[in-house]
């Protein structure tokens, strides 16, 4: 989407009692919630608002993440030949940010002459959101070139960009900037740098980040206790969940899953039972899919396959992929063919037009040597056309980001790196390994 605010004399004849009363009854009906009737009031008059009016309708959009009435509202400035003011095109980019729409985000941050924190903070942000944090890892060092000082808002996005592509390097040097400008840290910050150090494994930091924080809540607790889960660490997980109800915190759903996530990996099936239960009766959480596929997974870990089977059928989310998914991947460990299938067929069922999903099928098949169901997936997914995206992977070496695809051999050490893959390979074969796919 290219946009150019054009300035232009509107057909209609304006007189400043029709501006008045346009103003007036849009605000009117901004304030007691229909923001629908007064963006079509404003379309259908045809004429330009103040931009006080415009700035009350673009914050209720951002507010109720009205995309497509927002996108009306700025269509109606250009219309109207109306130009924002930087403190409106900030709000144009808050809005487009936070709804995806990042390109269009950037074209007007872009046309910003003055750029205050807030629309540096929003791009950022909408990067990271929308699972591009190197873009928003970029523009953060742009915005320290820039000469401005970044916030806690700031910090918050760079920390979740770091632990998304486990950039340890960059996360540290985020972390000694925010020390060295005396900026004390709040919960969200805390709880994001947290994160940030278990995902990039350093754990010793994580747990010091959060014994000096000052303020905790639940999401603070759970980074903490999801972080340990993450490295398997289930002792330090169940006793951090306990403590976390002794000091009066309530757990939430992402607290549970990764409880459930450590009893699984941990084998203590009873302990999980219990955990699960406790979640409606005790807390009044209903579980969602995901819970339920943790333990179905803890019961397949176990090698309760029918019991697993048994929980699946009668789950409330048994049209849920995940739940599938995980069946799946219990029964070609423990090699049951048949629910293998059963479970293949259903986790295909839930979401057929994902290419992921035919990719499973097809290495399910191949797990178990049906040959002719790998060439029937394999020839359904080149006649529908569809394609699996490919993902890169990323390392960070002395705080510089590599980053690979499949097949690329773009890296200026590509011949290299393939000899070592080569020689990897081969010594594995001769270990006996051999691949399932």
């Amino acid at each position: 989407m290219h946009l150019t605010f054009i300035k232009y004399f509107p057909l209609y004849a304006r007189t400043r009692q029709d501006l008045f009363s346009l103003d007036e009854t849009s605000k009117g009906l901004c304030f007691s919630g229909r923001l629908l009737e007064a963006v079509d009031l404003l379309c259908r008059k045809g004429l330009s608002a103040d931009p006080q009016t415009y700035a009350l309708l673009l914050q209720e959009a951002i507010n109720r993440k009205e995309i497509k009435l927002g996108r009306r509202i700025h269509a109606q400035m250009i219309t109207t030949g109306f130009v924002p003011h930087e403190y409106l095109r900030t709000k144009l980019v808050i809005l487009y940010a936070k709804n995806g729409y990042m390109e269009t985000a950037h074209q007007i941050f872009d046309r910003i002459p003055h750029r205050d924190l807030v629309s540096w903070n929003a791009m950022i942000s909408g990067y990271v959101r929308n699972g591009l944090e190197q873009k928003g890892l970029n523009l953060y060092y742009s915005l320290r070139s820039s000469g401005l000082e970044p916030d806690q808002f700031t910090f918050a996005s760079v920390f979740r960009a770091c632990a998304g592509l486990a950039l340890l390097e960059h996360g540290k040097r985020a972390h000694s900037v925010m020390i060295k400008t005396q900026m004390k840290a709040n919960v969200v910050v805390n709880s994001a740098l947290v994160d940030m150090y278990f995902k990039c494994s350093s754990l010793s930091d994580g747990y010091m980040v959060f014994k000096g924080s000052s303020e905790r809540n639940v999401v603070t607790w759970t980074a903490l206790i999801s972080g340990y889960g993450q490295h398997g660490r289930v002792v330090e997980v169940l006793e951090l969940f306990h403590q976390m109800i002794e000091d009066g915190f309530c757990p939430n759903h992402v607290t549970f899953l990764a409880v459930l996530s450590a009893c699984s990996h941990g084998g203590l099936v009873d302990e999980g039972w219990k955990y699960f239960s406790s979640m409606r009766r005790d807390y009044g959480i209903r579980p969602r899919g995901e819970h339920y596929a943790a333990v179905v997974d803890m019961l397949g870990r176990a090698g309760r396959l029918d019991e697993a089977y048994e929980f699946v059928r009668k789950s409330p989310c048994e049209e849920h992929s995940v739940i599938w998914g995980a069946l799946l991947g219990a029964s070609r460990i423990h090699g049951n063919i048949e629910l293998g299938k059963l479970a293949a067929k259903r986790f295909f069922k839930a979401q057929p037009e994902n290419a992921g999903k035919y990719v499973v099928l097809s290495n399910t098949f191949a797990a178990y040597e049906m040959w002719e169901n790998v060439a029937g997936v394999r020839g359904m997914i080149r006649s529908l056309g569809i394609k699996k995206e490919p993902a890169w992977s990323l390392i960070e070496i002395q705080g510089e980001v590599h980053t690979f695809l499949v097949g690329d051999k773009s890296h200026e050490q590509s011949e290299m790196i393939y000899e070592m893959i080569n020689s990897l390979c081969c010594a594995l074969a001769e270990a006996g390994y051999a691949s399932d796919t």
